[in-house]
Formats: C-alpha cells, sequence, structure tokens
C-alpha cells in the first residue's frame, strides 16, 4: 500500500512505483469512481480506445488552449 497526502487544493501525487505500474504519464486522463463502501478507485483512461471520450473531445478542442488550462487549473 502507497500512501499520499491531499493538498488545500485537493491534490495528490501518485506514488511513482503506482504511476509506472499503470502506465500514467503526464497529460493521461484518469476516471474516479466511489463505491457504496467509500472506496476509490482510479482508472487510467486510453482516449484512443475509449470512443466515446475520444468523440467527446474533439467536440471540446474549443476549449482546450494553454489559456483555457491556466483558467481552471485551481478548480
Amino acid at each position: 500500500m502507497e500512501l499520499a497526502r491531499v493538498t488545500a487544493k485537493g491534490q495528490a501525487t501518485i506514488p511513482k512505483r503506482i504511476r509506472e505500474a499503470a502506465h500514467i504519464r503526464e497529460g493521461d486522463m484518469l476516471a474516479f469512481d466511489l463505491d457504496s463502501n467509500n472506496r476509490i478507485t482510479i482508472k487510467r483512461i486510453d482516449p484512443a480506445v475509449d470512443v466515446e471520450l475520444s468523440a467527446l473531445q474533439k467536440t471540446l478542442s474549443e476549449w482546450n488552449s494553454p489559456q483555457d488550462e491556466e483558467a481552471w487549473r485551481d478548480l
């Protein structure tokens, strides 16, 4: 088991061993799920495989700029 502390902004660092084992890289999309026992599941999403996500990302490309990233970063 690996531990990570949550910052005031709600951020946590995924431990290196976990990132490497799950092939998580900078810019990857992660999906979070909470079950009825308050267990959190995190899954790396491969947009090339997820057809619905790929289609959605194409329609939202107008909001995918460095300025948008800066504006929404702290949410």
